[in-house]
């Protein structure tokens, strides 16, 4: 059975997961109004990660018995620069949400919830993935530059994204 730290510990990260779905939703509102719908579809797909990742700790609070306790969800930015400083803002916002998960993980040890620990390694390394497909984005603009032809073409590049859910043998 989990703790009740843990189980508040997992209903406040549901609440970081969704502010970040939230948070991307508006950076692809933001980049699809400045006509990069290449970034404004790569956001929309993070959007969904995101909402899955919230969804995932709920359904395991319930198969826990824990009490879900949904709190309200912050209004992010409306507002962001230039794509580099959209990227670099999404990189830092990644390194955040590892800080969380290590934080949890934390919590777990703490705890002695074993549970807890397996079910959460599936976002260790998801956030190795998150970084590291962001850290490439950035790369690539610094490279390429953030406008003209090299903006071109990896705008492009990102309208081929699309979303695909984990299987379930994946999240496990």
């Amino acid at each position: 059975m989990i703790t009740k730290k843990m189980a508040d510990s997992l209903n406040e990260q549901i609440n970081k997961e969704i502010y970040s779905a939230y948070l991307y939703l508006s950076m692809s509102a933001y980049t699809d109004h400045k006509g990069l719908k290449g970034f404004a579809n790569w956001y929309f797909v993070q959007f969904q990660e995101e909402m899955y990742h919230a969804m995932k700790i709920y359904r395991y609070l319930q198969d826990q018995g824990a009490v879900i306790k949904l709190k309200a969800i912050d209004q992010p930015p409306t507002e962001f620069g230039d794509v580099l400083e959209i990227v670099e803002k999404t990189l830092s916002h990644e390194k955040m949400v590892t800080g969380l998960i290590n934080k949890l993980i934390e919590t777990a040890v703490e705890e002695k919830d074993y549970a807890t620990q397996a079910f959460l390694q599936w976002f260790v390394t998801e956030q190795v993935e998150e970084e590291s497909n962001v850290s490439e984005i950035l790369d690539k603009l610094k490279l390429a530059g953030n406008q003209g032809n090299g903006l071109f073409m990896i705008d492009k590049e990102l309208a081929s994204r699309v979303y695909t859910p984990p299987a379930q043998s994946e999240e496990q």
